[in-house]
């Protein structure tokens, strides 16, 4: 670059040149800038651009902003707004102007509330404040309606003209606020408040007509948007323009785009509902008719069969006389049954009379005890007989009768039989058994003997 200045030492640049340079020098020392001024001279020309200079007390610069670039802000600037745009410096060479090609505008201060509001709506999101699980649902008739606005504004008009239009039997309660500048907040924050208490509502409109984004902003603070949130009464947002968009209509449960049509989503038509109405009336009317003839022809059915009770009554009174001469005449049939079975049963019982059987059997009992009287006798001699040859046989081997021809049974003091002089000793007590009782002894001296003599004790 100082070479460049060095070789204007010997030759003079051209004006293209030099504009140029200046062009290329600032393009690079200013890659983009953002810049706040008061809009001037502003002209839109057919071809869709857009002309205008910025200025401050001191000072203003040029700037030109493309058809590209400037349909995406909408509304278009007016003059004498204060506006803040982002673009790049350069130079127009053709006129050597000093300008900036804007890429981007916005209401000054915008950039900054944008910043906060795109913050607050990310931090109540994570909270959980816009989750449709939160919402509570609108009611299908309501039966009264609050509203959260200025007394003196547009919104709270064109919500009671629709209302009166639509439906206007419903009550309405104002919950009068401030809707811009600095005391706003605290106000509908208060005003929200007053309506929970008063516990009338079951829907609240919180709303007010378009502005700028400043004049909105009171519906972007986080203590409205907590107020809404906390609200029992279900709410509906209503702020604005259809293009506007605040936190509080994500907080709300319903979010309206105008106040009229907050009116319009919350009230029913009367129109509709009288005539719907009138088609139930209708179709009542008509199922009562058909309902009416119905019941009116089961009466004449029924009437039809319907019988003169006296009528019915005779008719048992003689199906009654018939069952009982019926009754009768079986009770005679069952009776005469009954003594010709008796007679019966007396004939066979007297065939068979016990007093024949009992002597029968008395003759029959008097033989047998005779031969049994008998052949007991008989048994008795032969038992007899038996016993006394069984006796004689008995003495024969008695040992008594042995010990009645003088013999004796030797029993030592352990009660054992002696049968021979060596299972004693002398002075041992013995006993001897003789026919006519028992001989108690001491042994004096033993010995072997060949044979036992008179005293052999």
């Amino acid at each position: 670059m100082n070479d460049a200045f060095q070789d204007t030492r010997s030759r003079a640049l051209s004006v293209s040149e030099l504009n140029h340079q200046a062009r290329h020098l600032l393009e690079t020392s200013f890659m983009q800038v953002w810049v706040e001024g008061e809009l001037s001279g502003f002209s839109r020309p057919s071809s869709g651009h857009w002309y205008f200079s910025l200025k401050d007390r001191n000072c203003q610069i040029r700037c030109a902003m493309f058809r590209g670039a400037n349909q995406r802000v909408r509304p278009a600037p007016k003059e004498g707004e204060l506006v803040r745009i982002r673009g790049k410096v350069t130079l127009y060479e053709n006129r050597g102007d000093f300008q900036i090609i804007v890429e981007h505008l916005e209401p000054a201060g915008a950039g900054a509330l944008q910043q906060a509001f795109e913050a607050l709506k990310l931090k109540l999101f994570n909270e959980g404040l816009f989750s449709t699980e939160r919402k509570k649902p609108i009611p299908a008739l309501p039966r009264h309606i609050g509203v959260v606005t200025s007394p003196t504004g547009a919104a709270i008009h064109d919500i009671l003209t629709v209302l009166a239009r639509r439906c206007p039997g419903i009550p309405v309660t104002l919950y009068p606020t401030a809707v811009q500048g600095q005391a706003a907040t605290a106000d509908i924050v208060a005003a929200i408040g007053r309506a929970v208490v008063h516990n009338r509502a079951d829907v609240l409109i919180i709303g007010r007509g378009g502005g700028s984004l400043e004049d909105l902003w009171c519906f972007n603070e986080e203590a409205v948007a907590r107020a809404i949130a906390a609200c029992p009464i279900a709410t509906v947002s209503a702020v604005g323009h259809e293009v506007d968009t605040t936190i509080a209509d994500y907080v709300a449960d319903l979010r309206a785009p105008t106040p009229s049509a907050a009116a319009e989503k919350i009230s029913p038509d009367q129109s509709i509902w009288l005539r719907q109405l009138q088609a139930i009336s209708e179709r009542l009317q008509a199922a009562m008719g058909r309902q009416h003839t119905a019941l009116e022809n089961r009466l004449l059915q029924l009437s039809a069969r319907l019988k003169d009770p006296r009528r019915s009554l005779q008719e048992k009174a003689q199906r009654l006389d018939g069952l009982d001469v019926r009754l009768s005449r079986a009770m005679a049939q069952m009776t005469q049954r009954l003594h010709m079975r008796t007679d019966h049963l007396q004939q066979r019982l007297a065939m068979q009379s016990p007093n024949r059987q009992l002597a029968s059997a008395s003759e029959r009992v008097l033989r047998a005890t005779t031969g049994l009287n008998l052949a007991i006798q008989q048994a008795l001699k032969n038992r007899r007989e038996q016993l006394d040859y069984t006796a004689q046989t008995l003495n024969l081997v008695s040992p008594l009768a042995t010990l009645g021809r003088g013999y004796a049974i030797v029993k030592d003091d352990q009660g054992k039989i002696v049968r021979h002089a060596g299972q004693l000793e002398a002075g041992q007590a013995i006993s001897a058994r003789v026919a006519s009782g028992t001989v108690h002894a001491q042994v004096t001296s033993c010995g072997q003997l060949p044979r036992l003599k008179g005293r052999g004790l």
